[in-house]
């Protein structure tokens, strides 16, 4: 980019202000016109004479601003490196891409995996201002490392406490406040120690999980992210057994072909066993686990926890009213047995976002025969599959079989 083109330089800057920039940020800095930026931040280089434009929430009238200075040499000081959730991408998205050079600065972020000694080329990374600590906490459950930008809001001890309400334990974290200050600390803990601490603003978190800890909840029953056995999950007396045995669910849930961001509704979730394995398919997701019992509410929200899942929202009422207000699914799983089940299959596909698949478990072969009729009108993509399936079990020193009900599935495609 010709030198004579370039208007705004977009520069990073630590705690130790200009003494710590190249010499050429340095001189970009001092010949500005108008310097723009945080009042914290332009506090940091207190020898440039410019005139100073204070960055608050309200960034397009920063923009509108830099435009009304004209053609002068502006510099917009950035703590760290700009375009690491930095204003650079704002401002070169307003401004155009022309006029915008970027001069980048140590991280704060990788200020903290070098004070503890980490590397972080796989880590998760983000930041609690704009993703909420619900679905940033869903995704350090999973991860192996993590680094983490807080908020005044939702600061460390906030967020370790968040993680213990998901039994998600197992981690080693270390708190690096004041990054590049003279008042620079880093704290090492436990979740459980974190969560008892107080901490100043200006902090990011790294944490490392346990290397012997699996990627699922610690209840030793639990052992995969679908197709788990029945008695893991919690039923109530009068309807135990009817539950989607776990060999079906696995076929369903397979043909469901859910992202890591897909919306799901479990229409008559009944414990919500499908909801559950879907909402670990899809964590960046949501589920809707649809049931018009009010006690099986409890179920549901009980075995999401078990599961250590936070992205199953229970729905109480009945179908199709009950799902009048949710957003459109991409896949949708049905089971029933009466009458109306057809009419809600129709109405169901009906919802489904465009490529959205649509499972449906019936037991009878009349109901097999109404539901894949009404989806045929449709879609061509419609594929049904009877299940006979027998569970190996000792008797005596001997192996035998129990047999489970058939069932159907239909399947189809939008």
């Amino acid at each position: 980019m010709a030198a004579s083109r370039v208007s705004v330089s977009i520069i990073g800057i630590g705690d130790d202000g200009l003494d710590a920039v190249s010499e050429s940020a340095r001189q970009i800095i001092l010949a500005a016109d108008l310097l723009v930026g945080k009042e914290r931040t332009l506090a940091l280089a207190p020898e440039a004479p410019g005139k100073r434009l204070f960055v608050g929430a309200d960034l397009d009238q920063v923009v509108e601003q830099i435009e009304a200075a004209g053609n002068v040499k502006t510099a917009v000081l950035v703590s760290g490196d700009p375009l690491f959730y930095g204003l650079a991408r704002f401002l070169c998205d307003r401004l155009g891409h022309e006029r915008c050079e970027i001069v980048p600065h140590v991280s704060s972020m990788q200020l903290a995996f070098a004070r503890v000694k980490e590397s972080w080329d796989e880590a998760y990374l983000t930041n609690l201002a704009q993703h909420s600590l619900e679905n940033v906490v869903d995704r350090i459950r999973t991860a192996a490392k993590v680094g983490l930008f807080t908020t005044e809001e939702c600061g460390p001890s906030k967020v370790a406490q968040a993680m213990l309400d998901r039994r998600i334990d197992y981690f080693e974290i270390y708190v690096c406040e004041n990054l590049g200050a003279r008042n620079e600390r880093v704290t090492r803990g436990s979740v459980a120690e974190i969560a008892k601490q107080s901490f100043e603003t200006l902090n990011v978190m790294v944490l490392v999980r346990d290397s012997e800890t699996p990627d699922r909840p610690r209840d030793p029953l639990v052992r995969s992210l679908f197709g788990n056995p029945d008695e893991v999950f919690v039923q109530s007396s009068p309807k135990h057994g009817l539950l989607t045995p776990a060999e079906v669910r696995s076929i369903a849930l397979a043909q469901m072909a859910l992202g890591s961001q897909s919306i799901v509704w479990d229409i008559g979730a009944g414990s919500g066993s499908v909801s559950v394995e879907a909402a670990q398919l899809a964590p960046g997701g949501t589920v809707f686990a649809i049931e018009q019992d009010a006690e099986d509410i409890s179920l549901i929200e009980e075995n999401a926890k078990r599961f250590g899942v936070a992205n199953v929202t229970p729905v109480l009422g009945k179908a199709p009213e009950a799902w009048a207000e949710l957003p459109s699914p991409d896949a949708v799983f049905l089971e029933g047995s009466g009458r109306e089940v057809a009419r809600i299959a129709e109405l169901a596909f009906s919802r489904l976002n465009a490529n959205g698949r649509l499972v449906a478990n019936v037991v009878s072969i009349q109901a097999l025969s109404e539901v894949r009729e009404a989806l045929s009108k449709k879609t061509s993509q419609v594929q049904v599959w009877m299940i006979n399936v027998a569970r190996g079990t000792d008797q005596l020193e001997r192996l035998r079989f129990d047999a489970l009900n058939p069932t159907f599935l239909i399947a189809a495609g939008k």
